[in-house]
This record gives structure tokens, C-alpha cells and sequence, in this order.
């Protein structure tokens, strides 16, 4: 995997453009060259690794050239010419950048991927040049190949940034994934490990709607990845760039708008177990006289992986030197009479059982992970579409779209599982103690019904539609976006209580119940009419229209002073369309929409403004180059009011090679609609006895808010960045950067009810949530409609506290860290070799529930991010054949889901890539490119830890290891 930094131009295809904040070298800067005549891809990719400079090239335009040779000194600039001649291709100066173009092109810029006068890079709204004082990783279509992704969230997952808690298929019923609303096994974002909603996503710089109940995250699993250009990352606070949600950061997917000819591209893969993996794209892109247009689409497919695949992944761990938490559910069940328990007898089907068979005062226990899938199988259709046509030679319309369709099936844990009552009168009857009264049995239907199993699937389509005009060095845009993404998600196979009770109370034998045999023991039709199930729809809806502007404003000896403004009217909505419940009813009944807020209206102003103090010809010593930038946007909403946030960026290179640079800026998250919510049913009072040390008896009673704060307001954070960018002259191809980042993450939404025993034994932490309630209080709270008797605690009881339990702005983040990336590229062994590692070390991740609360570290333990991972590389290419091996390790850290608290192992695992590609101009091979790529090859288990969360028991950490082992995947993709 490469980061995007300057060293490396890779071309895989369709046009990319690697985007660095290090140092690139300056024009007059004359470099040894040393490059034989190859493919001109192949070619220009050596001119960035022999001079660190950095090139755009659109793979479109070079393909099929043939580069002479090279061999002197030359500028960076006059080395590219030179490779160019003949091809009617030409390069220009954009910025610091090189960027190669037709020699028609008639524009003064360049003409990028998307068909823009400049490129616009995630992280700033000037064309042109990337945002200063911030580094912007960016995975390209090369490093999409060599990592041997087949999906988006594969892409992203990769980057050591990103943490997998959250809105993830891996992480259902972990620590952190509760309450992630990811009921349609999508996959989101979460940089840094502050939340899934305190990252932006975006598609094309556009915000797509949001899934997940309550709109919590973007997915991204419904953007095919033989449609992306490139993925650009910006991890630093970005809200005076974008708005809301870019807390942790930014992720832009940015899609293959300019593509031209034709790819067909084959996967096939396989792990242990069902996991295969299928994947077909077919990419056409077609160019006339001032247009262009690409249609686009993609078939994947992923078979289900198995927990009886995996043996860590089980109720019952001794195995592994854990605890035995199978549930006391299973089949054969347990009868319990008079308070004792008999486990009924395997080897037999309950008829003509009698009590001196069953084994008194034991249970029958079963493993919950019975046919559940810790992946679940997903199927997906993805259809792309871009065009672009100049109506003028200063007005071009341009449109983009995508439509997916997938769906999902998992087997999941069982729900609600209970003791059922079985009456004397059914013909199985057993009574181990000859009371003759009905008995209760612990029985799980799993093997009857099959295990409950979620189903369903998603739907999102989205659009952009606009005009680009251009005025001299000005550029005007003016666009349109509107999505749509509707998940329905059903759970079958759940017991329908009313239908069962009927079965139970039956006195045939036929159609009887039968809860006494080992296995389903009873008439098929009858297990069928007690299979129940609940499905759900959820809608999230965006429109939004925006008009920007960005050109110079005068001319520095460093260059212009560049602005970009606009304005952005937003429409946010998501619906709840309700559904269906069948587990205790003899009928089908409708399930109540939640009353979400209606329609969120955003309003939005920004500026950007980017000033070039020394550079170009007023190089002084020791300030050959200083940019400053400066941008602020002010939000208006339509539900909780204004918010503005500002960020500045310096970026200097005081020598040659040598880049510093920072930033400071605040950011925001704005409530999602759950949080909200104001209606009856999200709120609630009750009175509850709990712990006091104050008290004479120990104990007081107290009162409790719970519902949502009228009164909330966004989470806001303010982030600074300090970096450094060196890529000496003297040692052409190496580079290394730097990064430390802090972000101080406050007014964050939550809620204390979960620790509702220790309100009074730690006063000072929830002391600005605690209040002594008067009587008028008192009486007030007890003749609320929405007072609930849960203790049966008395109005004329003493109280000793109030405490408001609602969500709120209540906790505190703090987190710092420093993110790496080293890479060295030369030649060797008649070819080019590649080293380089990425990385991020997180030096504390310090959460306060509540501002008097003492900070706590949570870094590096069971819920949060590590500290310390690395993706490391080493790779070796010449001609069309490539390998690249990557080492992934992922550090040792902290269980506290068990007591005493356990270390968890390291875990390192090894990739690799191996491709050819054949000659672009000979024979019917041409275009053709074989890739054999293998994940964690070596097949490394994830290290073992008692992961514990209520029910949930398993041996591995979902959130910090992947389960699905060794995978090997074989790709074809043909030019034409």
C-alpha cells in the first residue's frame, strides 16, 4: 500500500494523482537521470522515484507511448518533455506539480480525472493545490491493485488511521458497536476511533446519504471499487471546510469520471470455510469533440464464513483457558419443577420419556454461536454513469451517478430466549416430580427453526448534476446532489409465543409441541407455524445545492493569492417506515413509526483563502518557500441554530527537502435525528434505590430523568497538527514524514443511565448531572404521565438526589498521537524496489464522563483503538511483473472485559501481490493484467482474548482482527 506521498507515480487503470505535503523539488532544480526507453508509464514513474517530484499523469493519455530513453542532467520538467516527444502530449507546471495533458487541451490548467480545469483536492476548495499545513494520504488505483482490494471498505480498513468499531459486518454485539444501528451489515468510517459519526464521507466532495437507524454513518459498501479513481484521507478536523462530522477527519471517494476505452476485470478468491468470494466489472468510457461519458458496472458476491469454522469463536473458551458461558438453552432442554432442574436425555425424540431418564439437578447447556455467521453472505449490483460535454469554451454541464443494489443474509445469536410452560395436557408431558402442575422448560429452537437469521437489503442511488464556468482564471461552479439509501432488514425465524402456547396446549400427538426430544421432535408443519419474525424499513434522504467560486486574487512574487467561497443549501431527512411483528401475536401486527424530527435544513457560507508568502523567485535564506491558508464557514441549522468554525494551515520549507508544517482548526458533529428526539416514548421517570455511602443504611433513594435533552447542541472539538516532510536531494526516491495530531473532543452526547449504581458512591464525577429535588419537584415527577413504578418506591419516600440520566453534552475526549510514513524507492536487480511503512502511535486517548469526572486513558485497551499499527511494504517490479509483500502489525494491548484485566498478544500478518502485465502493443495480450494476491498468508489466528459483553462471549477481538484467516484471490482485467 502507498500513502499518496510524494515517491512513487503509479498507473493503473485510469488517471490518478498522488497528493503530498512534502517538499517537491523546485523548477531550476536539475536532477540525474538514468531511464531506458520502456513503456511511457513505466517511465514517467521512474522521473518521480529518481526526483521526487511530483507527476500527474492520466493513464488514458500515456497509454500506448513508447518513452525513449533518458540519460543526464535535466530539470524535472525538461525530463518529462523529453520522454514526451512525438506523443502530442505535453507537460505544464501546476503549482508544484507536473501534469501531463493533451497538447489540444486549450486549457491553462490540467485536465484531471474529473474533467475539471484543476484538480480539487479533498482537505481545501482551491484548485489547484493540495490544503496547506495537512498531509493527505491518498490510496490510487495502483495501491488498489497491489493491495489486492476487492471492496471500498477494504480500502479504507487498511489505512492504520482508521479503527474498525463501529458500523462494521465484523462487529456485531461488540463493546463499542452497540448502538451503531448498522442493521443492513453495512461498513462505515471511523477515524481515529472517535465515532462513526465524527467522520465525513464523501463522493466526489459530495455528502451521500446516511444509513444506519438514525442515520449514524455513511456506508460505503455500496461504492463499488472498480469505479474509484482514488480514496483521499484527510485525518484532521475539516469542518471549515466541510461542515458537520469531520471531527476525525475526511473521506473522499473520488470515482473514475474521465475513464476512456474499455476494462473487463474477473476476480475469484477463497478462505477457509464458505467465505468465496466472486467479483465482474465492466468499465466503457467514450470521447467526442468537447464530451466525454463512462458507464460502469460491477457484480460482487462473498459467500458466509461460519463460527464452526472458527474454534475460538464459541460460548465455551476452556478450551483456551477461559470460562464456559454457554446459555442454559439448548436442545435437549431442561426441565425445571419445584425449583430444581432435570436435563433431559439425548439419543431420543420425547416420546414415551419418563422422569427416571432425566439426570436430576444438572442442565443442558448449548452454544449460542450455533449456526451463526460471524460474516454474513452479501450480494451486490452497482451501476455507475459520468458525462461531461462543454456547451461552450467556458460553460461545461457535467453529471455523475450511482445505483446499488445489495442484500445480505446472516445468521445471527438468538434473541430473548425464555423459559417456556408446557401444560399437563400435552402429550409429551413430563413430570420429574409427580406434582402433576405444568413444567417449565429451557429449550432452544435453533435446531428446529434453524438459527434466527437477519436478511434483507439496501438500495441507494444518488446523483450530481451541475455547470462549471470559467472566467478568465476563475472558476465557477454550481451543482446539485441528491440520495437516497432504504434498508429493510427482517429477522426470521424467531419464536411466535401465541402460536407456540396454542402448539404446547395441544393434545394431539401429531400436531402437539413436542420440547422433550433431543432435535426437532415434532410435525414439521407445526414447527412452521410458530416461525415468527419482525422487519423494519429505514430511509435516509439528502438534497443539496451548492454555487462556489476560486480563482486569484492578485499576484505575490511567490505566486497568486488564491480565494475559494460558496454557499450550500442542504436538506437532511430520515424516515423510520416502520414494519411488521409476528413473535407474539396469532397475527401479523404493524410496528409504530419512531416520530424522528422532521426535515434538517443547513445553510452554509464559507471562505478559503490561501497566501504564498516566499517561493518561486523570492527565495531568502532559510525560507525558500512559506504558504499560510485560512478558512472559516458558518453553518445555520434549522434545528439547533449557527455554528462557526475556523481553521489556519502554515506550511515551510526552510531548506531544500525540508517541509514543516501545521494546522489549527475547530470542528463539530451535529445530533442525528435519534438523539433528537422529543416525543413520549424516548423519555421517562422513575425512582430507584441505590448505593450510598452517606447514607446511614447505605442505601438512598433517587430519582431519574431518561429521555433526550431538549436542550442539546453539537459536540464540538478543536484540533492542532504539527509536521515535518523530508525528502533530501541527496538521496533521490526516499521520503519520510510525520504527524502529531490532538484533538480536544468535548460537549460529546451520552448518557450516564448505564451506571445508575454508582451515582451516589462517586459524587464528584456525576456531580454536574446530580440535584436535590424539592417536594414540589418530587410531587411534580410522580404525576408526570411519564413516571414508571419500577421499585415500587413510594411519593412520600425520602430522596436524596435527582439525576438527570438524559442524553445530553455531557463527556469529554482528548486524544494525541503521531502518524508516520517512510518509503525508499531505487534500483536494483535490473528493476525498481520499493520499501515503506505506515503508521500511527496514539499516545493517549483520555475520556471524562463528565467534567469533574477524572480523565481516564482508554488507549490500547478491549473497545478502542490500539496503540501502536503499522502497514509495512517491500516491493520489487520490472517491465509489467510486480510483487509486493506487506507486513501488517497490529500491537499488544489491554482485555478489561474480565477481572483481573488480561494482556492481549500482538498480531502481525503478512500480504502479497504478484502481477503481470502484459505489453500494451503486442498481440492479443495487449492490456491484459494477472494478479494472484493473498491475505495474512500465512494464516495467523487472531491473538486469543475472553471477549465479554453481556451475553456475548467469543476468543477474539472483532474490532482488532479480522476472522476470515488466509484468502487467496486470483484478478484478470483486460484494456481494450
Amino acid at each position: 500500500m502507498r500513502m499518496g506521498k510524494m515517491g512513487a507515480l503509479a498507473l493503473a487503470g485510469t488517471a490518478m494523482i498522488m497528493v503530498a505535503p512534502v517538499a517537491f523539488a523546485q523548477a531550476d532544480d536539475a536532477r540525474e537521470f538514468n531511464i531506458p526507453s520502456q513503456d511511457l508509464g513505466a517511465a514517467l514513474r521512474a522521473i518521480v522515484q529518481q526526483s521526487g517530484t511530483q507527476v500527474i499523469a492520466p493513464t488514458e493519455l500515456v497509454a500506448g507511448h513508447q518513452a525513449p530513453a533518458l540519460k543526464g542532467k535535466f530539470r524535472p520538467e525538461d525530463a518529462v518533455s523529453l520522454l514526451l516527444r512525438g506523443s502530442r502530449l505535453r507537460v505544464v507546471f501546476v503549482g508544484n506539480t507536473l501534469v501531463v495533458q493533451r497538447e489540444d487541451t486549450g486549457q491553462e490548467g490540467n485536465e484531471t480525472a474529473e474533467g475539471q480545469g484543476e484538480i480539487l483536492v479533498t482537505g481545501t476548495r482551491i484548485r489547484g493545490s493540495g490544503p496547506v499545513g495537512v498531509s493527505v494520504i491518498t490510496l490510487d488505483r495502483s495501491d488498489i491493485a497491489k493491495g489486492g482490494f476487492a471492496t471500498t471498505q477494504q480500502i479504507v480498513q487498511s489505512i492504520p488511521q482508521n479503527f474498525a468499531g463501529g458500523a462494521n459486518e465484523n462487529t456485531t454485539g461488540l463493546l463499542s458497536a452497540a448502538g451503531n444501528g448498522n442493521v443492513s451489515r453495512g461498513s462505515g468510517v471511523n477515524l481515529r476511533g472517535l465515532g462513526q459519526t465524527s467522520t465525513l464521507v464523501l463522493i466526489n466532495g459530495d455528502r451521500p446519504p446516511l444509513g444506519g437507524i438514525s442515520g449514524t454513518f455513511a456506508d460505503i459498501s455500496v461504492i463499488p471499487a472498480s469505479v474509484i479513481e482514488r480514496v483521499e484521507i484527510v485525518p484532521d478536523g475539516s469542518s471549515a471546510i466541510y461542515g458537520s462530522d469531520a471531527v476525525a477527519g475526511v473521506v473522499n471517494v473520488v470515482t473514475r469520471n474521465n475513464f476512456s476505452g474499455a476494462e473487463t476485470s474477473f476476480r475469484i478468491g477463497t478462505a477457509d470455510g464458505h467465505a468465496d468470494e466472486y467479483q465482474a466489472s465492466q468499465l466503457i468510457g467514450v470521447r467526442w469533440t468537447g464530451g466525454h461519458a463512462v458507464l460502469a458496472y460491477e457484480f460482487y458476491q462473498r459467500g458466509r464464513l461460519e463460527a464452526a469454522d472458527r474454534p475460538y469463536i464459541t460460548d465455551d473458551l476452556r478450551a483456551f483457558g477461559g470460562p464456559d458461558r454457554r446459555s442454559n438453552y439448548a436442545s435437549p432442554g431442561t426441565i425445571i419443577a419445584g425449583g430444581r432442574n432435570f436435563a433431559i436425555p439425548s439419543g431420543q425424540n420425547g416420546v414415551g420419556l419418563t422422569a427416571a431418564r432425566l439426570t436430576p439437578d444438572a442442565i443442558n447447556r448449548g452454544d449460542n454461536w450455533y449456526g451463526v455467521d460471524i460474516l454474513p453472505q452479501q450480494q451486490r449490483h452497482s451501476l455507475f454513469a459520468a458525462v461531461s460535454q462543454d456547451l461552450t469554451e467556458t460553460l461545461r454541464f457535467y453529471a455523475h451517478g450511482l445505483a446499488t443494489w445489495r442484500k445480505f443474509d446472516q445468521g445471527v445469536r438468538p434473541e430473548n430466549d425464555t423459559r417456556r410452560t408446557v401444560p399437563v395436557t400435552n402429550p409429551f408431558y413430563v413430570d420429574p416430580i409427580g406434582t402433576h402442575l405444568p413444567v417449565g422448560v429451557q429449550y432452544s429452537f435453533a435446531r428446529d427453526l434453524g438459527p434466527q437469521t437477519q436478511h434483507g437489503q439496501v438500495r441507494a442511488y444518488g446523483g450530481t448534476a451541475g455547470l462549471e464556468a470559467t472566467f478568465g482564471r476563475w472558476t465557477v461552479d454550481a451543482h446539485g446532489t441528491w440520495g437516497r439509501l432504504a434498508e429493510r432488514y427482517l429477522l426470521l425465524n424467531r419464536v411466535n409465543t401465541a402460536r407456540l402456547a396454542l402448539a404446547l396446549a395441544d393434545t394431539n400427538p401429531a400436531t402437539a409441541y413436542n420440547l422433550f426430544g433431543d432435535g426437532p421432535s415434532t410435525n414439521r408443519a407445526t414447527i412452521d407455524s410458530i416461525r415468527g419474525y419482525s422487519d423494519r424499513n429505514y430511509d435516509g434522504i439528502v438534497w443539496s445545492g451548492t454555487l462556489r467560486a476560486d480563482g486569484p486574487l492578485f499576484a505575490l512574487p511567490a505566486g497568486d493569492v488564491r480565494l475559494a467561497f460558496g454557499g450550500e443549501y442542504r436538506e437532511d431527512s430520515y424516515r423510520d417506515g416502520g414494519g411488521t411483528t409476528y413473535v407474539s401475536t396469532l397475527t401479523p401486527i404493524p410496528i409504530a413509526k419512531a416520530p424522528l424530527p422532521g426535515t434538517r435544513v443547513v445553510k452554509g457560507l464559507y471562505g478559503e483563502l490561501l497566501i504564498p508568502l516566499f517561493g518561486g523567485d523570492a527565495i531568502m535564506p532559510g525560507f525558500n518557500k512559506l504558504d499560510l491558508s485560512a478558512a472559516v464557514r458558518t453553518e445555520e441549522y434549522s434545528d439547533f441554530g449557527k455554528t462557526t468554525n475556523p481553521k489556519l494551515g502554515i506550511s515551510w520549507q526552510p531548506i531544500d527537502g525540508l517541509t514543516l508544517r501545521g494546522s489549527y482548526g475547530k470542528s463539530f458533529r451535529a445530533p442525528t435525528f435519534t438523539e433528537l428526539r422529543q416525543d413520549p416514548g424516548s423519555m421517562g421517570y422513575f425512582a430507584y434505590p441505590v448505593a450510598d455511602p452517606a447514607s446511614p443504611t447505605g442505601m438512598s433513594n433517587i430519582l431519574v430523568i431518561r429521555g433526550n435533552d431538549p436542550d442539546l447542541t453539537p459536540e464540538r472539538a478543536t484540533s492542532w497538527t504539527l509536521g515535518a516532510d523530508f525528502a533530501p536531494k541527496g538521496l533521490p526516491g526516499f521520503h519520510a514524514g510525520l504527524t502529531w495530531f490532538n484533538v480536544d473532543y468535548r460537549d460529546r452526547i451520552g448518557s450516564v443511565a448505564t451506571n445508575i449504581n454508582s451515582f451516589l458512591t462517586d459524587r464528584d464525577i456525576y456531580a454536574p448531572v446530580i440535584s436535590v429535588p424539592s417536594a414540589a419537584r418530587v410531587a411534580e415527577i410522580f404525576d408526570s404521565p411519564y413516571y414508571l413504578d419500577l421499585a415500587g418506591i413510594p411519593r412520600t419516600a425520602t430522596f436524596a438526589a435527582e439525576v438527570d440520566a438524559r442524553l445530553t453534552n455531557l463527556s469529554i475526549v482528548k486524544q494525541s498521537g503521531i502518524d508516520f510514513d517512510i518509503g525508499y524507492g531505487f534500483d536494483a536487480a535490473g528493476g525498481r524496489v520499493e520499501l515503506g511503512a505506515v503508521g500511527t502511535y496514539i499516545l493517549h486517548i483520555r475520556q471524562q464522563l463528565t467534567v469533574t469526572a477524572k480523565p481516564a486513558d482508554v488507549a490500547d485497551t478491549t473497545g478502542n483503538p490500539v496503540d501502536l499499527r503499522v502497514r509495512g511494504r517491500a516491493g520489487w517490479s520490472s517491465g509489467g511483473f510486480g510483487a509486493t509483500v506487506f507486513v501488517n502489525y497490529t500491537d499488544g494491548y489491554t482485555n478489561r472485559t474480565v477481572n483481573p484485566v488480561a494482556r492481549v498478544h500482538s498480531w502481525t500478518t503478512f500480504d502479497f501481490n504478484i502481477g503481470y502485465a502484459f505489453d500494451r502493443d503486442r498481440g492479443p495480450l495487449r492490456g491484459l493484467r494477472i494478479s494472484l494476491n493473498a491475505t495474512n498468508v500465512f494464516d495467523a489466528d487472531p491473538p486469543y482474548l475472553t471477549y465479554l459483553a453481556g451475553a456475548y462471549t467469543s476468543g477474539y477481538d472483532g474490532e482488532n482482527a479480522s476472522p476470515l484467516g488466509r484468502f487467496v484471490a486470483l484478478q484478470v482485467t483486460k484494456t481494450w
